[in-house]
C-alpha cells in the first residue's frame, strides 16, 4: 500500500546517493531497470571539470534515467552558476550542492564537508544558484550533521535554516558528523555514530522543507519507520553492493505497485543498452563491472562474477560475454567458467 506523506516531496521518497566511481550513467541505467521510481544522482562532479573538461563524458545520460540530479562540488559562486547552467542544458531535474564529502582532496578544493564551517558562503552559493536556475529545476544540498568541533544540534539547525532562508528547500542529510582530520572517507562513512534523531528533529523544526535521511539504511523493513519522520530516504553503498535490493527499497518506500521482475530479466533488458554503448565505442568492462553484484547471494553468483571479470575486460568483449555469464547463474553446474 502507498506510504502516507507530503506529496510535495514524494519524488524524493527513495533516492540513490551520489557515489564516486559508482553512480556513472551505466550504473544509473541499470538501476532504472530495477527501480522505476528511485531518484538517481550522478557522481560528484567538480565545477572545474564541467567548465574545462569533457562535458559530454561527464554529463551525458539516457532519457530513461529521469528523475535525475547532478551533484556539484565547488564553492566559487561564478563557477557554480556557470556549471549549473551547463548542467541545465543537459536536462537535469535537480542541482545538488555537495557540503558533505570529507575527503582530503575535496577539502583542499574548498568544497564538500568543510563548507559546513562557512554557512554564509554556502548561503551565498545557494542564493546565486537559486536565482540563476530555471523554475522547473530543484536545488538541494547534501550535508552532514556537523564537522569536527562544530557538532551540536543548534549549529546544524541554524546552518540549514540559513540555507533555507537563501532559497534551498530540500536537504539530504547523512546522519553522521564528518571528522576532517584523521579519518579516511571510508572511516567517515562508518565510525562516527549515526544520529537519526537530529534529522527527525530537523523536519519537526522545518516542516516546510524537504528532509531526506541518508546513512546506515540497509534493511528495507526500516524504511517505513524513517518515512514516518522524514520525507525520503537515500541509500548509498548497499545499493551498489546489492543492486537488486533496490527493488525492495522501491516497494517499501513508494508502495507495491511495480511489476515484479527477476535478475535474469533485468540482465536481458540491459543487453540492448550494452549493444548501443559498444557501438559508441564504450568498452564492455565499464558496464559489466556494475553487474557483478546483481546475483549476490544466488546460486552461481561466484561463477557469474568470475566470467564477467575474466572475459569482460577483453578489448572486443560484447554482449555474448554477459549472455554466457547469465548461463552460469541459470545453470550454475554447467555454465562456462
Amino acid at each position: 500500500m502507498p506510504i502516507p506523506g507530503d506529496d510535495k516531496f514524494s519524488a524524493w521518497r527513495l533516492c540513490i546517493a551520489p557515489m564516486m566511481k559508482r553512480t556513472d550513467r551505466h550504473f544509473r541505467y541499470l538501476l532504472r531497470l530495477i527501480s522505476p521510481r528511485a531518484r538517481l544522482y550522478t557522481e560528484m562532479i567538480t565545477t572545474g571539470a564541467i567548465l574545462y573538461g569533457d562535458r559530454d563524458r561527464l554529463l551525458a545520460h539516457d532519457e530513461m534515467e529521469h528523475p535525475l540530479a547532478v551533484q556539484l562540488g565547488g564553492s566559487d559562486i561564478g563557477d557554480l552558476t556557470a556549471a549549473a547552467g551547463i548542467a541545465a542544458a543537459y536536462d537535469y531535474d535537480e542541482i545538488n550542492l555537495n557540503c558533505g564529502c570529507p575527503s582530503d582532496r575535496v577539502r583542499s578544493g574548498r568544497f564538500g564537508a568543510c563548507l559546513m564551517a562557512q554557512p554564509a558562503l554556502v548561503a551565498d552559493c545557494v542564493k546565486a544558484l537559486r536565482d540563476s536556475m530555471a523554475a522547473s529545476m530543484t536545488l538541494s544540498v547534501k550535508l552532514r550533521l556537523g564537522i569536527d568541533d562544530l557538532y551540536n544540534y543548534p549549529y546544524f539547525r541554524d546552518f540549514v535554516g540559513e540555507l533555507a532562508d537563501a532559497g534551498c528547500r530540500l536537504f539530504h542529510v547523512h546522519a553522521r558528523k564528518a571528522c576532517l582530520s584523521g579519518f579516511s572517507p571510508a572511516e567517515n562513512r562508518e565510525i562516527p555514530p549515526l544520529n537519526y534523531d537530529w534529522v527527525y528533529h530537523l523536519k519537526r523544526d522545518f516542516p516546510d522543507i524537504g528532509v531526506v535521511l541518508n546513512g546506515g539504511i540497509v534493511r528495507p523493513e526500516t524504511i517505513r519507520r524513517h518515512l514516518s519522520r522524514v520525507d525520503g530516504i537515500m541509500v548509498g553503498r548497499h545499493a551498489y553492493a546489492d543492486p537488486f535490493a533496490v527493488m525492495r527499497y522501491d516497494r517499501m518506500a513508494c508502495g507495491d505497485v511495480i511489476d515484479p521482475t527477476t535478475r535474469s530479466e533485468i540482465v536481458k533488458r540491459y543487453l540492448p543498452y550494452i549493444e548501443r554503448e559498444r557501438l559508441r565505442g564504450v568498452p564492455l568492462k565499464r558496464m559489466s563491472r556494475h553487474l557483478l553484484n546483481l546475483f549476490k547471494g544466488q546460486p552461481g553468483a561466484k561463477r557469474w562474477r568470475r566470467h564477467l571479470t575474466h572475459h569482460g575486460a577483453a578489448e572486443n568483449a560484447d554482449t555474448e560475454v554477459v549472455s554466457e555469464a547469465l548461463a552460469c547463474v541459470s545453470n550454475p553446474r554447467a555454465g562456462p567458467a
